[in-house]
C-alpha cells in the first residue's frame, strides 16, 4: 500500500496493548476524569450546604474539606493503580482510622487515654451515629461522635462518586444515585422546618435553601449524564470511524438538535414546577424527615406530676434532708454569677385535675429532646452553678436560666450525658438514666437569665384557651381586677396573696409539724391538698362568702383562702388565662429573694421545705415572666359567721295540699324561625382550603412524576398528527412508513441501519409489513400521483400494525413502548420525493478521509 496512512487507520493498526500506554490514556484522563472530578466537587459542595443546618460549626467545614480531598486522593490513586474494590475499601478504612478522631471526635484529642476513648466512640459512631443523629436537637455541632456520619458521607461518598464516574462501562451511571445520596443526607437527617422565605420585590420564594439544594443537585446530575452520554456516543463513533476509515463530522445533526431541545424542554418544565409551584403549594406544611418519624423527644405527659407530690415534701421525715446543693463556679479566676432561681419542672398542660408537662392542652409545643453540648441561650445575664445531688431522686433535673451548656461529673457522667433531655421552650430538663438521679451525681450548668419586664408593663397576647376556670374565680376576678392586661393581673395576684393563708397540711397532729415550727408566730389552719378545679373553686367560694360576712366587713379581715403554693400557683395560672395570658406552673427553688418571707435555699443547700411553685405568664412579646404566689401567714383567717336570730313566725315551707304539676312533653321545634342565629351564618367552608391544598400538592407530585412521560407521549402524538395530515399523499404515505418503523423500534424490534424497507418489513415480521413497504417504495420512488383516499387507507393499515405490535408484548411492555425514546432519537421524515433509505437516518455525515500530505 503506497501513500500516507490515514490517521484513523493508524489508530486501528495499533497493537492490542496500545490502549494501556500513557499516550492513549491521557485523553481519557483529560476528559472523563476532569469532568467526573468537577461533578464530584459540585456534589460535595451541595451536600455540605444541605448538611450545614445539622452541624453549624467550623469543625464540620474542616471535615468536609479534608474528607473530600482525602476521598478524592484515594479515588485517584485507586483508579491510576487499578486497585480492586477491596484495596480501595482498605485505604478508606485506614483513612477513617487516622482522620476519625481529629475530624469526627475532636473532643477526644489529648492524652493517650482520651485518644483510645475517641477510637471507641469512632467505632460506635460508624454503627450508631446515624440513629443518634436523629435523636439530638439541632444543631449538634461537634457533640460527642455525631460527626462520624458526615465523615463517612464526604470521605467514602466522594471516593465512590469519582470511581464510578471514571468507569468506562454502564456501571458509571451508578454515580448519580450515590451523589444524590450525599445530597439527601443533609435533607433527611436535617431539621423539620424549611428555611425562611426569600423576598425579591413582589415575589416570595418559599424554602429557598432547600429548593436551591435540590435543583442544583438535580441539574448537576443531569448535566453529567448528558455529557457522559455524549462522550460515549462520540467514542463509539470514533471507534467506528477507526474501523471504517472515514472521518466523522463534528457538526451536530438534526437528531442531535432534537435530543438537545427535548431534553432541555423536559428539564425546564420540571425545574419550573419544582421551583415555582411545589414550594408555594407546600408552604405551611410540616416537613417530614427522619427525626420526625423517629421522634427524638421523650413524652412526659404520662409521668406523675411533681406538683401532685408537693405536699409530701413537707413531711417531718424529710425535713432535714438536703435534696441538692448549688455552688458557685469559678472560671478563669472569676466567680460566675449564680442564678436567682433553680428550675426543676415546668408544667404547661392542665386538664382540670392535674398540672403536668406536655400532652393535650399544653401551652407551647416544646419537646424534651437530646441536645448537643452547647445551645444558644439568647440575650441576658450569664449564670453558672455546680449542682450536686443528694436526696433528690426522680427524673426532674435542676437547671439555671436558659441552658447554654451542661457538663456532668462523677462515675455516671457518660450515662447521664447520654440520657439528658432538654426542653428549650420550657427551659426545663430531665434525666432518664436508671430512673433518674442518684446521690453523688453532679454537673455544671451554664445558662442565661433574660431580663424580665415588670408584670404591670405586660400586654396580654390573647386567650390561650384550655380548661374553663370555675365560676367563683371569674366572679371574684370581675369584682377585683383593676384595668386589663398586666396591671389587672398584678392587682389580682397581690389581693389573692393578701387574702390567702399559708398551710401545708390537713391536720396538725399531736406534735407540731416541722414546717409549722419553721414559721414564726404561725397559727395553724388546715388545708386539703390537690389543685383540681373543685379545689380552686372552694378557695374562691370562701373568698366570696367572706366578703359578704358582716364580721369581716367590721374587722377588715377578708382572709379566707387557705392553701400553699400548689393551689395558689394554679389559681394564678387560671386567672392569667382569664385575662388573656398564656400561663404555666413551675416547680423549683429560690436561691435569693427580694421579698421577705419567701423560702430560699440557705447557703445553697436546698431542702424539701425550700422548694416552691410559682406561675409564669407570657407577654405579647413572647417573654415569660415569673410571678411569686406564696400566700401570707401573718394574719390568720377568722371564719366565724354573723349570728342571726331565727324568725318568730314559722314559715310554712309547703302547703297542706300540693297539686303535682306534670311538665308538658317537649315539642319538636321544626320551624326555621326558631333556630339559633348561628345556623343562619352560612355553610362552613373552613375545611375546603386544606383539602384543596393537599389535593393540589398531590396533583403536582403526580405531574412531576408523570410529566416526562406525558411530554414524550405528547411529542409522539404531535409527530404522528403531522405525518398523517401534512404534505402530499405521497409524503403522508412515507410518513406512515416512518410511523410503522418507529412503532417497531419502540416495541423492541432491532433494525439494521443498512436495510431497505422490504428488508425491514421482513425483519419486523408483521402481517402487513411487506405490503406497507411496497406501497411506501411506490409512493417515494414512482412518479404516479396518489389520491388522498390511498393515503388514508395506508394510515389505517399502519394503525392496525401499531396496535398489533403493542398488544403482542402485553399491557406493561406496551405501556413502556408508548413512552420509549428510541424512535425520538431519529431525524424527521425525508423531504417529499427524496430518495433515501433507513440506513441513512440517525447517522452523522461521513466524509472520506483525506490522504495525509
Amino acid at each position: 500500500m503506497s501513500g500516507p496512512i490515514p490517521v484513523m487507520e493508524r489508530m486501528d493498526a495499533a497493537p492490542r496493548g496500545a490502549a494501556e500506554t500513557p499516550a492513549l490514556r491521557a485523553p481519557r484522563f483529560a476528559g472523563r476524569v476532569w469532568v467526573g472530578a468537577g461533578f464530584a466537587a459540585v456534589i460535595a459542595v451541595v451536600a455540605a450546604v444541605a448538611a450545614w443546618p445539622i452541624y453549624r460549626s467550623g469543625t464540620f467545614a474542616l471535615l468536609v474539606g479534608v474528607g473530600t480531598l482525602v476521598g478524592g486522593g484515594v479515588a485517584l490513586l485507586g483508579w491510576w493503580r487499578r486497585w480492586t474494590g477491596w484495596a480501595v475499601a482498605g485505604a478508606l478504612a485506614l483513612a477513617i482510622l487516622v482522620l476519625g478522631v481529629p475530624l469526627a471526635v475532636p473532643s477526644r484529642l489529648g492524652t493517650p487515654e482520651d485518644l483510645m476513648r475517641g477510637l471507641g466512640e469512632l467505632a460506635s459512631g460508624l454503627v450508631l451515629g446515624w440513629k443518634d443523629l436523629v435523636t439530638v436537637e439541632l444543631p449538634v455541632g461537634s457533640y460527642r461522635n455525631l460527626l462520624v456520619p458526615a465523615l463517612v458521607v464526604f470521605l467514602v461518598g466522594t471516593c465512590a462518586v469519582l470511581l464510578l464516574a471514571w468507569r468506562e462501562d454502564r456501571v458509571a451511571y451508578a454515580a448519580v444515585p450515590v451523589a444524590l445520596g450525599m445530597v439527601t443526607f443533609g435533607l433527611f437527617f436535617g431539621r423539620t422546618t424549611v428555611s425562611a422565605p426569600l423576598e425579591i420585590g413582589p415575589v416570595f420564594l418559599y424554602a429557598p435553601v432547600e429548593t436551591a439544594v435540590g435543583v442544583t443537585g438535580l441539574v448537576a446530575c443531569l448535566l453529567w449524564l448528558a455529557w457522559r452520554t455524549h462522550d460515549e456516543r462520540v467514542r463509539a463513533l470514533q471507534r467506528a470511524a477507526a474501523s471504517s476509515g472515514v472521518r466523522i463530522s463534528r457538526r451536530p445533526s438534526a437528531a442531535d438538535r432534537r435530543r438537545t431541545a427535548l431534553g432541555a424542554g423536559m428539564v425546564a418544565v420540571a425545574l419550573a414546577l419544582a421551583v415555582a409551584v411545589v414550594p408555594f403549594a407546600a408552604r405551611g406544611a410540616e416537613r417530614e424527615v427522619l427525626r420526625s418519624a423517629v421522634g427524638p423527644d421523650v413524652d412526659l405527659s404520662a409521668e406523675v406530676s411533681p406538683l401532685s407530690q408537693y405536699r409530701a415534701l413537707f413531711a417531718d421525715a424529710r425535713a432535714d434532708d438536703v435534696l441538692f446543693t448549688v455552688e458557685p463556679v469559678v472560671s478563669n479566676g472569676v466567680v460566675d454569677e449564680l442564678p436567682e432561681r433553680v428550675r426543676l419542672a415546668t408544667l404547661d398542660a392542665y386538664d382540670g385535675e392535674v398540672f403536668r408537662s406536655g400532652g393535650d392542652g399544653a401551652v407551647d409545643a416544646g419537646r424534651f429532646v437530646r441536645v448537643p453540648s452547647a445551645l444558644d441561650g439568647g440575650e441576658g445575664t450569664p449564670v453558672a452553678a455546680r449542682i450536686e445531688i443528694d436526696a433528690w431522686d426522680g427524673i426532674w433535673m435542676p437547671t439555671a436560666g436558659r441552658l447554654e451548656a451542661v457538663a456532668f461529673d462523677g462515675d455516671r457522667a457518660v450515662s447521664l450525658a447520654d440520657k439528658f433531655y432538654y426542653n428549650a421552650t420550657a427551659s426545663a430538663a430531665v434525666q432518664t438514666t436508671g430512673g433518674g438521679f442518684e446521690p453523688g451525681d453532679a454537673f455544671v450548668v451554664r445558662g442565661v437569665e433574660p431580663a424580665a419586664p415588670a408584670l404591670a408593663d405586660l400586654d396580654a397576647p390573647g386567650s390561650p384557651g384550655g380548661v374553663a376556670a370555675p365560676d367563683s374565680l371569674r366572679t371574684w376576678l370581675d369584682e377585683h381586677a383593676v384595668g386589663s392586661g398586666g396591671p389587672a393581673l398584678e392587682s389580682a395576684v397581690a389581693l389573692l396573696r393578701e387574702r390567702g393563708y399559708l398551710s401545708h397540711g390537713l391536720a396538725e397532729g399531736e406534735q407540731e409539724p416541722a414546717w409549722v415550727a419553721a414559721l414564726p408566730d404561725y397559727a395553724f389552719q388546715p388545708s386539703a391538698s390537690g389543685h383540681s378545679l373543685a379545689r380552686v373553686d372552694t378557695m374562691f367560694a370562701r373568698l366570696l362568702e367572706r366578703e359578704t360576712d358582716l364580721n369581716a366587713v367590721a374587722s377588715g379581715n377578708y382572709v379566707a383562702a387557705i392553701g400553699d403554693d400548689e393551689q395558689f400557683a394554679v389559681a394564678v395560672a387560671l386567672m392569667a388565662r382569664e385575662l388573656g395570658f398564656p400561663s404555666r406552673v413551675v416547680l423549683g427553688a429560690r436561691l435569693t429573694s427580694a421579698e421577705p418571707g419567701l423560702a430560699t435555699c440557705e447557703e445553697g443547700a436546698c431542702r424539701p421545705q425550700d422548694l416552691t411553685a410559682w406561675t409564669e405568664v407570657q407577654s405579647a412579646a413572647g417573654d415569660w415572666v415569673a410571678i411569686d404566689v406564696t400566700p401570707q401567714y401573718a394574719q390568720s383567717p377568722s371564719l366565724d359567721t354573723t349570728e342571726q336570730r331565727d324568725p318568730e313566725n314559722v314559715t310554712e315551707v309547703r302547703p297542706e295540699s300540693v297539686e303535682e304539676v306534670v311538665p308538658p312533653d317537649p315539642a319538636q321545634e321544626d320551624s326555621a324561625t326558631d333556630r339559633p342565629a348561628d345556623d343562619d351564618a352560612g355553610v362552613d367552608l373552613a375545611w375546603l382550603w386544606p383539602v384543596l391544598r393537599m389535593g393540589g400538592i398531590a396533583l403536582l407530585v403526580l405531574v412531576l412524576a408523570l410529566g416526562p412521560f406525558l411530554i414524550v407521549i405528547g411529542t409522539k402524538a404531535a409527530r404522528r398528527r403531522g405525518r398523517r395530515r401534512n404534505g402530499t399523499p405521497s409524503t403522508r404515505i412515507a410518513g406512515g412508513w416512518d410511523e410503522y418503523v418507529d412503532a417497531a423500534l419502540d416495541g423492541g424490534r432491532a433494525a439494521s441501519r443498512t436495510a431497505t424497507r422490504s428488508e425491514l418489513a421482513a425483519a419486523f415480521a408483521t402481517p402487513a409489513g411487506a405490503a406497507l413497504a411496497r406501497d411506501a417504495d411506490r409512493a417515494v420512488f414512482s412518479h404516479v400521483d396518489l389520491s388522498a383516499d390511498e393515503a388514508t387507507r395506508y394510515w389505517a393499515a399502519v394503525d392496525a400494525e401499531r396496535r398489533a405490535l403493542r398488544r403482542e408484548r402485553g399491557f406493561w411492555r406496551g405501556a413502556l413502548a408508548t413512552v420509549s425514546l428510541r424512535s425520538l432519537f431519529r431525524p424527521m421524515a425525508p423531504e417529499p420525493g427524496g430518495r433515501t433509505r433507513f440506513a441513512e437516518r440517525g447517522r452523522r455525515r461521513a466524509e472520506p478521509v483525506r490522504p495525509m500530505p
